[in-house]
Formats: structure tokens, sequence, C-alpha cells
């Protein structure tokens, strides 16, 4: 086969990519996280449950786990950015028959499609960073697009809940078409044609997967990612059920929390960021992970309080919990060749939606709604996940030590 040649990124760009690349996973994010706040409503509006509501969020993760899968067979063979714009608009009409959704049915489905496309979306971000940036400045990078959730909760989240509120819920999915139309536009005019990758003799997709699938170091990476999602998405998806019919907070005053909850996760995934830089991505991502045992049990079992108390537990819970994800990519984005970095990544992408769908699945099994409608179980959900996080951190360690013999090894021929 004849090489695509690569057209030279240039260096002064790497910012101005790095922040489209941002605002696609911040539009991505909007759709994915606006949902489990506007859980409440949809539980009421829909007429439906924990494990439907459950069922919702997880089809969402097992959808883009599928596409990941899928997208292996195209990931390390096209133009990279001709597949994001593809995506893209995929995303696009997904989302538009969300807003469209007259039912839980048809919702599900939707959610369904959107999943499909908004994974392929993640495996192609992270790994066009990890095309672009030097290993050296991607946990910068790697914060600066983990930070659109944070923009997300900040921006996104409220302003999408706040339409729910004085609207309806489907005008928050056609506001994220919207501004995702512009973000699209963007994509196509500022990104250059991204075929470094592309290699002289590719090897068949089924040969490379079954690779990919018998590498110890690749087969650790989807372990650790599938525990450090699957310990978040015990918990994030019931937070606002839990915050409404447990801790005595108001449908409409949700948004806040997403609001300052946001605004200090921008600060500390920038933070964050940096000093996984500094001191280490396993290092890191220990620290964070051990403080983020206190607001999760915290908040598992707390009764009814103030609505100033919930904006700061809130809080603790998203810089920590989501703080986590900044140094577990860039971890685990040295693991790879570049040769197989879109299939690795794809893939990976793929095990973690899994483990988040798995574990959301597991977790509205393990909650249950009480004769006045409290939600009973997420106490023990919230024991399973500082139990997830303990095995994940020995994980991490493991992997770092391998990365720092293969750094040596390749100093050292």
């Amino acid at each position: 086969m004849v090489r695509i040649k690569h057209v030279p990124v240039n260096p002064e760009h790497e910012l101005r990519y790095i922040f489209i690349l941002a605002a696609i996973q911040f539009a991505h994010m909007v759709d994915f996280v606006v949902l489990m706040p506007l859980g409440p409503t949809l539980m009421e509006d829909l007429n439906i449950g924990p494990i439907q509501f459950g069922s919702l969020v997880s089809s969402y993760n097992f959808a883009g786990a599928a596409a990941g899968i899928l997208f292996g067979f195209f990931a390390d063979k096209f133009d990279r950015k001709k597949l994001l714009l593809l995506s893209l608009a995929g995303f696009l009409v997904g989302t538009l028959l969300c807003g469209l959704s007259p039912s839980f049915s048809t919702l599900l489905a939707a959610r369904m499609l959107t999943g499909i496309f908004g994974g392929i979306l993640n495996g192609l971000i992270f790994a066009i960073i990890s095309d672009l940036v030097p290993f050296e400045r991607r946990g910068k990078a790697m914060g600066i697009v983990m930070s659109s959730f944070s923009v997300a909760s900040v921006l996104g989240v409220p302003l999408g809940l706040a339409i729910a509120d004085y609207s309806d819920w489907h005008n928050t999915f056609l506001f994220i078409v919207f501004f995702t139309l512009f973000i699209f536009i963007a994509s196509a005019l500022v990104f250059p044609n991204l075929t470094e990758h592309l290699e002289e003799n590719e090897s068949s997709f089924k040969l490379k997967l079954g690779q990919i699938f018998t590498n110890f170091s690749y087969l650790r990476s989807f372990v650790f990612i599938a525990l450090v999602s699957g310990a978040m998405f015990l918990l994030i998806p019931f937070l606002s059920p839990y915050a409404v019919k447990n801790m005595g907070i108001a449908t409409d005053q949700l948004k806040y929390m997403y609001l300052v909850g946001g605004l200090f996760t921008i600060l500390t995934a920038r933070l964050f960021g940096t000093l996984t830089d500094k001191i280490g991505p396993f290092k890191m991502f220990a620290i964070i992970v051990f403080i983020s045992f206190i607001p999760i049990i915290l908040f598992t079992h707390s009764g009814a309080i103030s609505f100033g108390i919930y904006l700061c537990l809130g809080t603790f819970f998203m810089t920590m919990v989501s703080g986590r994800m900044i140094p577990c990519m860039t971890l685990v984005s040295e693991v790879p060749a570049l040769k197989e970095r879109g299939l690795f990544m794809s893939v990976l992408h793929s095990v973690r939606s899994f483990g988040s769908g798995t574990m959301t699945f597991v977790s509205g099994f393990i909650i249950s709604e009480g004769v006045s409608g409290e939600l009973k179980g997420f106490n023990y959900a919230g024991y399973f996940s500082v139990a997830l996080g303990l095995v994940s951190v020995l994980i991490a360690f493991s992997i770092s030590k391998s990365l720092k013999l293969k750094l040596n090894t390749n100093a050292n021929p």
C-alpha cells in the first residue's frame, strides 16, 4: 500500500488544536452528563424507576463500547480528521433524535445511536492528542481536554437544566445540537489532515486486534480504565436523584451545584494536569484517589442537609472523582506504540464505556426506591466504589513501574 503523505503539524498551532478537541469533548460531555441531573425530571415525566433510568445511562456507554471496537477497523487506516468529522455528524443526528423522542423506548434508542458516535469520538480525541502532543506536555494537554467536563458543568449542564426547568427537557438536547454545529465547522476549517499514523504495510484488523488483546501491558491498561470509570459510574448517575429524594434538594437547585462544582473543577483540572507532569501520573493518581474517598463516603451516607452544605459536598465530589481521569489517561497514553495508538485508544475507550455502563447497570440493582420514594442502598454503592478505587491504585503502580523500565531500556539499549 502506498503511504499517504503526512501534512506536518505546526507546533505553534498545538494549543489551537487542543482547544478544538476540548470543545468537541465539551459537546460530548454536555450531551452525556446532562442526562444524569435530568434524572429526577425523566423519572417523573417518563414514569420510570432506577433500573430504567440506569439503562438510559448505561445504554449510551454500551453502545459506545461496541462502536469503539468497530471503529478499530478504521482507526489506523484513514485520515483522523475525516473520521472526526464523520463522527461529529453522526453525533449531531443522534442528539437531534434525543430532542425529538416522545417516550422512554424512543429515547433509549436515540441514546444508543448517540452513544455509538460518542464512543468513537472518545477514542479519536485522545488518539489525536497522543499524535500531536509530546509526552512531556501531554499531562497539561489532557488536563485542558479533561477540563471540558468542568466547563460542561459550569456552562452546558446548568444552561441545559435551566432550559428543561423553564420549557421542556427535549429542548435541552436541541440546544446541544445548535452549538455543536459551530464546533463541527471549526473542526473542518482548522484541523490539518492527520495521516502520520498510517502504515506502509497494514496488517489486518483481526490480526492487530488479536495482538492488542494478547499484549499483557495493553490488557492491564484495559482492566485499569474499566475499574477507574466503573468506580465513578457506580455513583455519578444517581447523584441528582439521591440529592432530590434523600437530601431534600429541590430539582431546580441542581444546576447550581453543577455551576459551582464545575467552576472549581476547571481550576483543579488544570492544576492536576500540571502536577501530573511534575510529580508523575501514578503519584498524582494515587493522591487523588485516596482524597476522593472522603466525599464518596460523605455523599453516599448523607441524609437531609442544607443547600450550602450540598454545594460544598457536591463540589468536593466533582473535583476529586473527575480529577482521577487526568493522571489516569496520561499514564496509559504512553503504553501503546505509535502505529497501534489509534486502535489502542479505541479499544481503551470501549472498555472504559463498558466499565461505566456495567457499573451503572449494577448500581441500578443495588439502589432501590423506598415506600416514600427515597433511594435505598446508595451507601453500599459507595463502599463498592471505594474498593474498586483501591484496586485501581495497585494496577496503576504496576503500569507505572513497567513504563519506567521501558524508558530505561530505550535510553540504554
